[in-house]
């Protein structure tokens, strides 16, 4: 656990699928045109929403039938997220109040990256569809580094990238492994309220250094960091 007495904040780093970005409205319009295409019930998006942090393959087991194989299941993963790459960006957005956070940072001269388990296929054309790679310090994807999050190589990986200190870095997240990710690479951590949690998640109890549950609030967050 980082030292709570001494602390040097050099970078910002964020988990992309809820934290950064909302992408649940094109991940959610993928899975219901591929279980549309083959005949399946249409999802409950509300009942899938929490689990998009988790992968494509996650979002998919929420939602079939048990009657659907495993063979099937890859079928409809592997269609899902075709479906997904042709229209990555359609309804996709930075989470309201992100755009002035990232200004901030980019004011208070901290680099920022990202640090995703979604794959690079679909990682680097989103932020390029955004419009936000050469603002980005570092793009790690769940398959940039040897090991995805919880592991803490994406998290070394990008701190090394951003030329700073895993030690003086802070991440954000929504999910469990995004903070235990975190606090493996010794890095602060805050947890995106925000984001794609599950009305089951207790995320108080993931060892977080707070719980952000907006964007203005991170910034607050950063500023009283650096006004220490």
């Amino acid at each position: 656990m980082p030292n709570k007495t001494a602390f040097t904040l050099s970078c910002v780093l964020f988990d992309l699928d809820g934290t950064l970005v909302d992408s649940a409205p094109d991940l959610l319009a993928s899975l219901q045109k591929t279980l549309n295409g083959y005949g399946l019930p249409m999802a409950d998006e509300t009942h899938v929403r929490p689990y998009i942090s988790y992968g494509a393959e996650a979002m998919l087991k929420a939602c079939l039938p048990p009657t659907v194989t495993p063979d099937q299941r890859l079928t409809l993963l592997d269609t899902l997220l075709g479906h997904y790459e042709a229209n990555i960006a359609q309804h996709t957005a930075l989470f309201s109040g992100m755009a002035n956070t990232l200004a901030t940072i980019e004011s208070l001269g901290l680099p920022w990256g990202v640090v995703t388990n979604k794959r690079e296929r679909f990682t680097l054309p989103l932020m390029d569809a955004l419009q936000l790679s050469h603002r980005a310090a570092c793009i790690i994807s769940g398959d940039t580094a040897a090991k995805p999050k919880p592991f803490a190589e994406p998290m070394l990986e990008a701190s090394k990238r951003a030329g700073v200190h895993p030690s003086e870095c802070v991440y954000i997240g929504d999910a469990q492994h995004d903070i235990a990710a975190g606090k493996n690479a010794n890095m602060r951590t805050l947890v995106a309220l925000y984001g794609y949690l599950n009305a089951t998640d207790k995320p108080e109890t993931w060892g977080a250094d707070a719980l952000i549950a907006t964007p203005e609030q991170l910034t607050r967050w950063i500023k009283t960091i650096l006004c220490h």
